[in-house]
């Protein structure tokens, strides 16, 4: 029986385990990303397990999500970032480089080879045959120090892709496609791969813009086959030496096939407020809008914007309209300076921001208020903008630039004309914003630079024999991490500073949560199904444990934020029946008797109510590594043990 390609990279990189679904299995990670986001706080966290030199091939820090810098405590992260990356063999991308993920693609990512990031848009690398996976900044530490990444070995997903795309419908069209097929929770525990005659049609920049949006599936990662048009990428980027022609077997083995005919596409938007909320932009069309946003690390490529500096050129953006757009690194920016689009952009009445990742974390460009934005984002949760009551559609370049000029939500294949933007054959290349680290032999005369608002990694303590607890929060269906710790330019820069962040846990859904789990002292939260998607910020589980939980109990959870939980040393329990989740209020005490013994010696634990005198069957479903990470109070306790 033959592999899938993703088991064929995994089979490469496998230290622990076998290749059973399901079980437990560590790979060895080549390389690493980390963002200044939730950088920070994984270099504390490197610097923590007493490790002097990375020991992953290529390890790069990028400076894209806190580049606003209206006070000091961004521009402290930048410094210590950049010392901690010169001091320990870290390459740093500077603030302007560009946005991790298409910096990566262009300049790092190599077929074959595994990649974690500390950002959960990671398996955007799966474009160019890579196994890039999101993951939390302490996991990637421990890769960084040459341990192991641990996950569930997945089920793997065929999306065969046949047929070629219309003119102005995009590759946005097909993850949308495939969303609307699977929903926010249908790629949990999957690798979703793609194949077919289809795949043939789609550039690298085409492939990455699924794989990058692969991630609202709730999927461990995406990836494409490396074929020609991986080589021409690469060939094109002054590296074709990093080539390797990679494919699944002809006789290969998927837990299930999903087929997608690409000429049968249409464009499509994400409505408010899902990424799977799904519809026809036929259906939309001709509903007013205020602002169209364009960027992010889905869609700012080379031959995203030149198509829209088409679509864009001797126009003029409708009166209603507001329309930014952010290209997605230098060498994008530079090439179109060069070649006269950016000019066209500007003409057209664009405003151009900084290669970053802006307003799509809530780093500027909020709408208006009760305001409808396009953009070509991949997340449109409700409040990520920085407007509560604004609606946000997820949309293709093509779409986004037609309907910016029209002032209404348009059917880009309206103005189709023949034109289609080919892959430069050679990009402009300088790596001059990227710093190389420090020779291994003059490290030690490196001084890592720390500003007042950084502070240290959380305090954790084993697990005691008991958990007597209040049920300090009870939420709904698919909290995100937004929900949780959210975004945006008032809360960004305090991602080094757990304590300070720590009082904005939460607040969107009630804003008395962070006074009274303080005021608990021990607490658990109950929640839906789902819970925990989106990013892959640990800080969504480093400020509750801040706040004293020390168990959450819901439906179902999210992948990364599953493993976030366990790395805090936060139990992650679920509802045997789902119906017992109606069963628990705000305020009930919670007592889990012998918690230490029952999650050391089965997968259920009982949790009794003792305001209701009930008693509810939990699954903790953890492998033995996980289980002593729990026990000791969390992975750096366990890390630093062993």
């Amino acid at each position: 029986m033959g592999l899938t390609l993703a088991e064929k990279i995994i089979k490469n990189h496998l230290v622990t385990g076998k290749m059973v679904k399901g079980t437990d299995i560590g790979l060895r990670i080549d390389q690493t990303l980390t963002q200044d986001a939730t950088g920070t706080m994984a270099y504390l966290e490197f610097e923590a397990m007493g490790i002097d030199r990375v020991r992953t091939e290529r390890s790069v820090a990028y400076i894209d999500h806190n580049t606003l810098q209206t006070g000091f405590e961004n521009a402290d992260d930048h410094r210590f970032i950049q010392t901690v990356c010169k001091k320990h063999g870290i390459y740093f991308s500077r603030p302007g480089n560009g946005i991790c993920h298409q910096v990566h693609l262009e300049r790092f990512g190599v077929p074959g080879k595994t990649l974690i990031g500390s950002d959960s848009h990671t398996p955007t690398g799966g474009g160019i045959g890579m196994l890039a996976i999101g993951a939390g900044g302490l996991d990637v530490a421990v890769a960084m120090g040459g341990g192991e990444y641990y996950i569930t070995m997945p089920k793997i997903v065929n999306v065969e892709l046949t047929g070629a795309l219309q003119e102005n419908v995009s590759a946005k069209d097909i993850i949308l496609e495939v969303l609307r097929i699977l929903s926010v929770k249908g790629g949990v525990g999957k690798i979703i791969e793609y194949s077919g005659q289809g795949v043939r049609s789609l550039s690298v920049p085409q492939r990455a813009t699924v794989t990058n949006m692969g991630a609202e599936l709730g999927a461990t990662t995406s990836i494409f086959p490396s074929d020609e048009n991986t080589r021409a990428f690469l060939l094109a980027q002054g590296r074709e030496e990093d080539y390797t022609e990679l494919h699944a077997d002809d006789d290969a083995v998927y837990d299930e096939v999903i087929t997608i005919d690409l000429s049968s596409l249409q464009p499509l938007a994400a409505c408010p407020h899902s990424p799977d909320a799904v519809k026809p932009v036929t259906e939309l069309e001709g509903m007013p809008i205020n602002q169209v946003c364009i960027g992010s690390c889905t869609n700012s490529s080379y031959t995203d914007l030149m198509k829209v500096a088409h679509i864009l050129k001797g126009r003029t953006v409708a009166d209603n309209v507001s329309l930014a757009i952010a290209p997605g690194s230098k060498q994008v920016l530079n090439m179109l300076a060069q070649n006269g689009a950016l000019s066209d952009l500007i003409d057209a009445g664009a405003r151009i921001l900084e290669s970053a990742c802006g307003p799509c974390i809530g780093m500027g460009q909020s709408p208006n208020s009760k305001g409808v934005s396009l953009r070509t984002f991949n997340r449109n949760f409700l409040g990520r903008s920085g407007t509560k009551d604004a609606d946000i559609y997820l949309v293709s370049p093509e779409v986004a630039a037609v309907s910016a000029l029209t002032g209404v939500i348009t059917d880009p294949r309206k103005f189709s004309d023949g034109y289609t933007v080919e892959m430069p054959a050679r990009f402009l290349i300088n790596d001059n914003m990227i710093i190389e680290p420090a020779p291994i032999d003059q490290m030690d005369q490196i001084e890592v630079l720390r500003g007042p608002n950084i502070k240290e990694f959380p305090q954790t303590t084993a697990l005691p024999k008991e958990l007597n607890v209040t049920c300090a929060l009870k939420v709904e269906d698919n909290i995100t991490t937004d929900h949780i710790m959210p975004a945006g330019a008032k809360i960004l820069p305090l991602r080094s500073n757990i304590p300070a962040i720590s009082e904005y846990c939460f607040t969107v859904c009630d804003s008395e949560f962070p006074a009274r789990a303080k005021m608990l002292g021990a607490s658990i939260i109950v929640g839906g199904s789902n819970y925990g998607q989106g990013s892959s910020r640990e800080h969504a589980a480093l400020a509750p444990l801040y706040l004293g939980v020390k168990a959450v109990l819901v439906k179902s959870f999210a992948r990364i934020h599953r493993a976030n939980l366990i790395n805090a040393g936060i139990i992650p329990l679920e509802f045997v029946d789902e119906s017992d989740y109606d069963t628990v209020a705000l305020g009930d005490q919670i007592v889990i008797d012998d918690v230490r013994a029952q999650i050391k010696n089965g997968d259920t634990v009982t949790v009794v109510n003792k305001t209701k005198n009930t008693e509810i069957q939990t699954r903790c479903i953890l492998t033995d590594r996980q289980k002593e990470i729990i026990l000791s109070g969390g992975l750096l306790n366990y890390t630093t043990s062993k």
